[in-house]
């Protein structure tokens, strides 16, 4: 009987967990598209495919709620779209794929936010909705630490490959494109 309820028990889990990642990527790409329709009247594919709800909803599928879900997504859409069209041009960062602005700012928001939506009922563990503060510490720790240590071992690797190759291409070299200079590669 324990095994069989356990079963029933993964299955329930796995749906909770694709719908919140659903519900997450969906809310996320639709508040991202809804923001650049307000701000530049059109809204692009590539900001909306871009993830920034499943970089966001990943770290708390499986212990929130499909609603919660919804709510992830739109502060996922808006999270991501200010890092990827604000924060990177304030502090002048080269980040042409977006990756920090999406699976940085996002995970980190999917983090914290784990910290205030888990529920016990769905992955055992209460957060700030129930009532219990400490995860949500817990979470933001562990955003601390993990952002420590790659932060601290990119940095080591970067200044390792930096004593034997450039990090970057000249400026002409960009201007004229990767292709052309690193690769010698054109389209006729």
């Amino acid at each position: 009987m324990r095994s069989q309820n356990n079963h029933i028990a993964g299955e329930y889990h796995g749906g909770t967990i694709v719908s919140c990642g659903q519900a997450g990527c969906a809310a996320g790409a639709l508040t991202w598209g809804t923001i650049e329709w307000t701000i530049r009247r059109k809204p692009s594919v590539l900001g909306m495919i871009s993830g920034a709800g499943l970089g966001t909803i990943t770290p708390a599928s499986g212990f929130v709620a499909p609603w919660h879900g919804i709510v992830i997504g739109v502060i996922a859409g808006s999270m991501c779209f200010w890092a990827c069209t604000w924060l990177k041009h304030r502090f002048k960062y080269d980040d042409s794929l977006d990756v920090f602005g999406v699976h940085g700012v996002g995970g980190m928001t999917g983090m914290l936010l784990a910290g205030v939506f888990a529920t016990a009922s769905i992955g055992g563990t209460s957060s700030l909705v129930e009532g219990n503060a400490g995860l949500l510490l817990v979470q933001f720790s562990g955003i601390v630490v993990t952002l420590a240590w790659s932060g601290g071992v990119t940095y080591l690797v970067l200044k390792l490959v930096s004593a034997f190759v450039p990090l970057r291409v000249s400026r002409e070299q960009e201007l004229e494109g990767l292709d052309i200079s690193q690769h010698g590669e054109a389209l006729q």
